[in-house]
């Protein structure tokens, strides 16, 4: 069923023009002359698009934009204005427009940017279509749809059936201990307790008495025997979080409760024997840390059985626009506020910044963006305040940045605006940067798209959207 557009203008020969324009590329086109009629015709014939002029007899473009989110909710509105107004077009787009067009404009550019529109449109029915089918399973709470995600999702369900012992890797923010939780929650250990130990967190005098117990007088202050976690996760599932930072001097034991389910407690004499499913998660590289004699190799082994590897963010940009949707949410729920989208531009800021914080830095990003917003809707004025270190009292600081450990890594010339962007604005260094890595990524696959596109870590059809937004030639990257 052909795509339907709504085009609102008075003008009988531009709107002719318009029509004949979309019904060439085989759109379905409805027409109203006035703000109010286009309204009613919205609510009548819900259509996937809608291009709305701002100057009309009657309700402007302007004031008509609340009344068509009401009828035609979550359709897109592409306002079209002359070029002394301006200005109209970027306040429409503060109230929610998708975008807007000067008067008068190339057909090429409005079909260009219909297609992107209309294609957005058919993401978000798809998305809310696969939601749907994935509420009823723990696997929705790992939101994604790309094809990192949905590979990561298969494994997640196949590991989950298993009572196997499971490694989970990945850098700092990118969802390691979700994923745990839904292990946990898929397995047959579901109805049992589900203990959590962040190694890292411990002081070292502390963390044997933390997993495996102590008996009374143990040590001073131990006035009372005290189950571990150990045997606190009996019949249920244990995290040990950082576990690259486990002491030394106490794997060997932790080895032996991997390997045997047992143990003795601080003090104890006779063995502790525990019936649980250990998850292990680090930001390390493991490896690294075995050949520097930081980690045992046998303990290593026994743990790199069953192995997720969690993509980091830039890998996944696909994901970007869902992950938005969601913690806007959040943040709506936690701040009291009312915002409704984030706009296309600000979204661009969005893609082109490389997140070495991963999803956790991007969920603060979102955050700290709807703290500075003042509309419905979030613009790259707020994102650039979000990035930057202004920061209202009582909210949280910026993003910090990332120690260059394992998994996680210091962006660097390869992973960041360079230094001679320094001095541009936000938004110029990182679309000059974009273009930069577009570029070589082009030239290394020698002009072939999806090569390219592969090694960014983005889909084909996101490159090519990239590509005609940067006017770039991938003909002139051939051999």
């Amino acid at each position: 069923m052909a795509e339907r557009i709504l085009v609102v203008d008075d003008d009988r020969a531009f709107q002719g023009m318009l029509v004949e324009a979309l019904m060439e590329k085989g759109y379905a086109v409805d027409t109203a002359s006035t703000a109010e009629e286009g309204i009613r015709k919205a609510a009548a014939v819900g259509p996937d698009l809608i291009l709305h002029d701002i100057k009309l007899p009657g309700m402007s473009g302007l004031d008509a934009l609340p009344h068509l989110a009401q009828a035609a909710p979550g359709v897109d509105v592409i306002v079209m204005t002359g070029y002394a107004s301006k200005d109209s077009g970027v306040l429409a787009m503060q109230r929610g427009a998708y975008d807007y067009f000067t008067k008068p404009f190339s057909l090429v550019e409005m079909e260009v940017v219909v297609r992107r529109a209309l294609e957005k449109r058919r993401l978000q029915q798809e998305l809310v279509e696969l939601r749907r089918r994935d509420k009823a399973s723990p696997l929705h709470t790992i939101i994604g749809q790309s094809a990192p995600m949905r590979a990561l999702k298969e494994r997640v369900a196949r590991v989950a059936g298993l009572d196997a012992d499971v490694l989970i890797m990945g850098e700092t923010g990118t969802g390691k201990e979700l994923v745990s939780d839904t292990i946990h929650a898929l397995s047959s250990r579901s109805r049992g307790p589900f203990v959590k130990l962040n190694c890292a967190a411990i002081p070292e005098n502390l963390i044997e008495s933390e997993l495996f117990g102590h008996e009374k007088g143990a040590f001073t202050g131990a006035t009372s025997a005290k189950a571990g976690k150990f045997e606190q996760a009996r019949t249920g599932t244990i995290l040990l979080d950082e576990i690259g930072d486990m002491p030394l001097n106490l794997q060997p034991k932790l080895l032996r409760a991997v390997e045997q389910k047992q143990a003795e407690r601080l003090g104890g004499a006779k063995p502790v024997t525990f019936d649980v499913r250990i998850i292990a998660a680090t930001n390390q590289e493991l490896e690294q840390r075995v050949e520097s004699g930081a980690f045992r190799s046998d303990l290593y082994y026994r743990l790199n059985v069953a192995t997720l590897v969690l993509p980091p963010l830039r890998q996944r940009k696909d994901d970007l626009p869902l992950l938005a949707e969601f913690f806007l949410d959040r943040a709506n729920r936690r701040l009291g506020t009312d915002i409704t989208a984030i706009s296309q531009q600000a979204m661009e800021i969005f893609f082109n910044y490389d997140w070495p914080g991963n999803v956790r830095q991007f969920a603060n990003a979102v955050e700290r963006a709807a703290i500075f917003c003042t509309s419905t809707v979030i613009t790259p004025g707020d994102v650039d305040q979000a990035f930057s270190n202004r920061r209202p009292a009582g909210t949280c600081d910026p993003c910090p940045p990332i120690p260059p450990q394992g998994f996680d890594r210091e962006p660097g010339p390869e992973h960041g605006p360079g230094a001679e962007t320094d001095t541009l604005p936000l938004r110029q260094s990182l679309i000059r940067y974009e273009r930069q890595r577009i570029e070589a990524a082009l030239s290394h696959a020698r002009g072939v798209q999806t090569d390219a596109a592969e090694s960014l870590g983005i889909s084909p059809r996101n490159l090519w959207n990239k590509i005609q937004k940067h006017g770039i030639d991938p003909a002139a990257f051939k051999a």
